[in-house]
């Protein structure tokens, strides 16, 4: 914040070579998922690179929130939110009007605030530091994931004058097109199958996060918030105290 110091949050110490020019490299090309890692600190990013190789992935790296933005297309975003030129939640938002892909925010800001402002930008998840290889390959590979949309067999869904291009992945409200993120795409997908039926809070981690997480389950809370702001009318989308949300014209 203007006016106020910001404290430095010390990054754990890994003893790695520096590469000669680790502004945007190319780390991988094993023609997997397409990686774009946005992290600043070199200790912390060429052992996460090197990781991600050898669970397949193909990973490009950008080590200033300007090369994110510049950087050619990917299939998911790891994005740190303290890099050295543009705050991470103003590279979210850049990537974010532009497209669609999934972007899972990496930060050591671990308050429910930051994870709450991260989600509403467009954010898909939220890892704090410090995390393990094995759950962020976990989270990569649920938000890439485009199988939990529930489809039945049609190509669009409507309900009233909303329409769900399920091929297409975009969706319209009396023909405007709305921007939404893959997550809020899949979210309101998944109501728009049942409209007027109530949709568990469980059903919805399993299609949309595919997840069986049975804990707190805000995530859902903050994307049902924003869709309900894109949709004009919050009646849009009811909740059903204790179970879950509906989906009807209201």
């Amino acid at each position: 914040m203007p006016g106020q110091a910001i404290a430095k949050v010390r990054k754990p110490r890994v003893k790695v070579r520096k590469s000669p020019d680790s502004r945007l490299s190319r780390c991988g090309d094993d023609g997997g998922v397409k990686i774009l890692l946005v992290e600043d600190e070199d200790s912390i990013a060429e052992p996460l690179v090197q990781g991600l190789r050898r669970e397949g992935f193909d990973v490009d790296r950008a080590a200033t929130g300007a090369a994110a933005i510049g950087a050619s297309p990917a299939d998911c975003v790891l994005l740190d939110l303290r890099l050295p030129d543009v705050d991470g939640y103003d590279v979210c938002r850049a990537l974010r009007e532009r497209s669609d892909v999934p972007i899972i925010m990496v930060s050591a800001r671990g308050e429910e605030v930051d994870r709450v402002v991260g989600l509403e930008l467009g954010a898909d998840d939220y890892v704090t530091k410090p995390f393990g290889l094995r759950e962020l390959v976990a989270r990569i590979h649920a938000v890439t994931r485009r199988g939990g949309s529930p489809r039945r067999g049609r190509d669009s869904l409507r309900v009233g004058p909303l329409t769900v291009d399920l091929r297409g992945r975009r969706a319209s409200l009396d023909g405007r097109e709305l921007t939404l993120t893959a997550k809020e795409f899949d979210l309101l997908a998944a109501l728009a199958a049942e409209p007027g039926a109530v949709v568990a809070r469980q059903q919805l981690l399993e299609r949309v996060w595919q997840t069986s997480w049975y804990g707190q389950t805000k995530t859902i809370d903050v994307h049902v918030g924003s869709l309900r702001r894109k949709l004009g009318d919050p009646r849009w989308i009811e909740t059903v105290r204790g179970i879950g949300f509906r989906l009807h014209e209201p």
